[in-house]
């Protein structure tokens, strides 16, 4: 009798057990829905691109939702994305974080747009144990040790490279050039990056400067600048310093044979708040939508995304889009590997990841970036962004003032 309760016992132990692990994946999310936290700058400085990551997501999720959501270990589960709108300011970026985790309980974390913005959320997520989706490409944000942290733009070195080698062929009497950047993580970056890489190549630097955040009057700069007589001007920053340091270029009578701006060429607002000074103006990306790129996700092809976000805002995309949109595929493909809202197994599913999209291909590095492909390399002609290089995606030869 004893025996048979025994082994009665041990049934009912293994019973529990294999329920247990069979509901793992859904255990989490007792309401079955899958909650996705996003911190959005939806006003302040970064309030365009934080516009087109929220278009890029809403995209996304209308067209998961109406597939019936995401497989999660055999169970179709509706997305909810809870958004906040932390008004470009760093000190509220990390306390929304906190509440979308604390408060609203997400499965997951996006981090808002720039280098920066990403350092702090994903600081938030790393404590949380959260794994973090960000659209971010400086190395000193992916080298904190973060193990929760992943972005779906390449390392930012790869766009000095191309410049670099693709400038000096067209016009390889090229010596002198002049680095003028913000001093932000993003920016700054871009800027020490070319500086090295310059001096590599065996150019002179013959001006180089970090401006404030919030600067307002260049003319101390464009004028060094033109006393210097570079052959190559080089800027980084975000739009709206770009837009106003290419008119004080022109007030100033500042030119050179080859002027490019990190990374505001990418954006319509750079040349719709500029028109004909944007002309000739050189610049990378990540992402431009004439690339032919597709494979098994929501939007298909490189062309579809375009299509959609034509329809839904009258605009080309550009790579904040079509990057944000990118990173929320990577955390449905890793939740659907996974078979589970397990945070730890979703992260595993991540750092595993290798896939093709409409993006591009997505696979991550050790320390999270998406290390994967030649960048584009573009330049304004006739009003719009074309590409330079990578041979494969092309489309015209480079223009010099």
């Amino acid at each position: 009798m004893e025996q048979g309760f025994l082994r009665r016992l041990r049934l009912t132990v293994m019973a529990v057990a294999m329920f247990t692990l069979g509901s793992a994946g859904l255990a989490m999310a007792a309401d079955g829905v899958v909650k996705i936290g996003a911190p959005l700058a939806l006003s302040g400085g970064l309030a365009a691109e934080g516009a087109k990551q929220k278009l890029a997501y809403d995209l996304w999720l209308e067209r998961v939702n109406a597939a019936g959501g995401i497989n999660v270990g055999g169970v179709m589960m509706p997305v909810e994305l809870i958004t906040y709108d932390y008004q470009t300011d760093g000190k509220r970026a990390s306390q929304l974080a906190e509440k979308l985790i604390i408060d609203d309980k997400v499965d997951f974390l996006t981090a808002p747009f720039g280098s920066g913005h990403s350092k702090i959320t994903a600081g938030v997520a790393e404590r949380y144990g959260v794994p973090i989706i960000a659209v971010a490409s400086s190395e000193p944000v992916h080298n904190q040790g973060f193990k929760n942290l992943f972005g779906t733009l390449a390392p930012s070195g790869g766009l000095i490279d191309g410049m670099l080698k693709l400038f000096l062929e067209k016009k390889p009497d090229t010596k002198k050039i002049a680095i003028y950047g913000r001093d932000d993580v993003f920016p700054k970056i871009m800027a020490t990056l070319m500086s090295k890489g310059a001096k590599e190549s065996g150019l002179e630097v013959v001006y180089e400067e970090l401006y404030p955040v919030g600067t307002l009057d260049h003319a101390t700069a464009t004028v060094g600048m033109r006393s210097a007589a570079p052959d190559w001007i080089y800027v980084t920053g975000y739009t709206e310093d770009l837009v106003l340091v290419r008119k004080q270029m022109a007030e100033q009578g500042l030119e050179a044979p080859i002027v490019t701006m990190i990374t505001g060429p990418a954006y319509r607002e750079f040349v719709e708040n500029l028109g004909p000074l944007a002309e000739n103006v050189t610049s990378a990306t990540w992402w431009h939508y004439s690339a032919g790129y597709s494979g098994d996700d929501v939007f298909g092809t490189s062309q579809a995304f375009h299509e959609a976000v034509q329809k839904a805002s009258g605009e080309d995309p550009d790579y904040v889009h079509a990057s944000s949109a990118a990173a929320m595929i990577a955390l449905q493909k890793a939740i659907e590997t996974a078979g589970t809202l397990d945070r730890d197994a979703v992260r595993t599913a991540l750092q595993n990841l290798d896939i093709k999209t409409f993006y591009g291909p997505i696979k991550f590095r050790e320390d999270g970036l998406n290390d994967n492909r030649n960048l584009p390399i573009i330049q304004i002609q006739g009003g719009k962004p074309v590409i330079l290089s990578p041979a494969e995606l092309a489309t015209t030869e480079m223009l010099l003032n």
